[in-house]
């Protein structure tokens, strides 16, 4: 029986930052270090979930492989030459910033093309029928990076590169890509801006990254008008509300595309505790999410579903959250006790402020011609 893949690379958490951080905002002036690793984007949160697998024995049911790095001519389908020469230059230096708070070190570029090789891997093992689905464990993440500018600790665009590496080699016609990072996936929703063979679509909170970023009404443009939708959704929203999403939008809108394969962009980051957002998930919501996900899959694609890591940076929620994830994806349910639901759930928004962010999604899928 074929098992749920999971790409991992050891090497992709070697990736650093280059000069400090704390958080997301670089050291010096009024900025103090840090006493720990200073940037949010560390190794840690993605060790510590690869270590939770391990010791609930999920690591054993699952198909754990590497895979070779991007070549520069999969690279090249989305990132411009200019912009990977002064990557490349810079990695072999001392490092840098391609961008908007798109910080790297040494080595960074031979770490991020492994990345975009890993959801190469995914996607194509996925198509071929090699395995059931996947998780792209990928670090450094990707879809804030655009053809030719990195940010928020985006530098190259693992999804997009997937996407249409799969493409040149299987002639898949339609993909969906569902974004469940809290950071809106401008990056990918840019790359694909103007085309309708790719629905992108983005659940994340209003305004937070890029900041004061909605784009609840950025549609797409030319023959791509309609085919990117934008969901934000309010400050302090919970699990009601991303179902909500999902049960008017994510799945309708899905549903009428019909694509051939789903990728989602599995971003950690809306849950109760994570740093640079401020939402109320949970590791069951994110369980449901997945199996929202796979059941689009199943009805449209043959079950062909592959996950892409984005963000993340609770050391505490990102291990549950992404244990949950992996649980459904394989269908094996481990031992592992949830600590995070039973708190978070008491933390939830009232139904007041449930019934007010249901108003907004109903007026999004009224946007985007979704009616009951």
């Amino acid at each position: 029986m074929k098992r749920t893949a999971f790409f991992h690379d050891e090497r992709t958490l070697w990736h650093i930052a280059g000069a400090p951080h704390a958080l997301m905002l670089p050291v010096g002036r009024w900025v103090q270090p840090m006493a720990g690793v200073g940037i949010a984007e560390a190794p840690d949160t993605k060790r510590r979930l690869k270590s939770l697998m391990d010791v609930s024995g999920l690591s054993d049911r699952l198909e754990v492989r590497s895979a070779p790095p991007a070549s520069q001519d999969e690279l090249l389908r989305v990132h411009t030459r200019d912009y990977l020469a002064r990557f490349k230059a810079g990695s072999d230096a001392a490092g840098g910033d391609m961008g908007d708070l798109a910080p790297y070190g040494p080595g960074s570029y031979e770490i991020a093309a492994l990345s975009a090789g890993l959801a190469i891997a995914a996607m194509d093992g996925v198509v071929a029928g090699r395995h059931p689905n996947a998780y792209a464990f990928c670090r450094p993440p990707g879809h804030h990076a655009s053809a030719d500018r990195g940010m928020g600790f985006c530098i190259l665009n693992n999804i997009a590169i997937a996407i249409e590496a799969v493409k040149a080699r299987h002639g898949i016609d339609r993909i969906a890509v569902i974004d469940w990072d809290v950071h809106c996936g401008n990056g990918t929703q840019q790359l694909f801006y103007g085309r309708d063979d790719v629905l992108t679509i983005s659940l994340h909170q209003e305004h937070c990254f890029p900041p004061g970023y909605s784009g609840a009404h950025d549609r797409g443009e030319g023959v791509g008008l309609g085919f990117n939708i934008n969901i934000p959704l309010q400050p302090g929203g919970g699990h009601n509300a991303y179902m909500q999403a999902f049960e008017r939008i994510v799945i309708p809108a899905v549903d009428r595309f019909a694509p051939q394969l789903v990728v989602v962009a599995s971003g950690l980051d809306a849950s109760g505790v994570d740093p640079l957002a401020r939402m109320l998930l949970h590791p069951e919501s994110f369980r449901l999410m997945t199996r929202h996900a796979m059941a689009l899959a199943e009805r449209h694609a043959g079950g062909r579903l592959v996950m892409v890591h984005e963000g993340g940076y609770s050391e505490v929620a990102v291990p549950f959250c992404g244990l949950a994830i992996l649980e459904e994806l394989s269908g094996h349910r481990t031992e592992i006790e949830d600590p995070l639901t039973p708190f978070f759930g008491l933390m939830q928004p009232s139904a007041r402020f449930d019934a007010f962010q249901l108003g907004l999604i109903e007026e999004l899928a009224a946007l985007h011609g979704l009616q009951r």
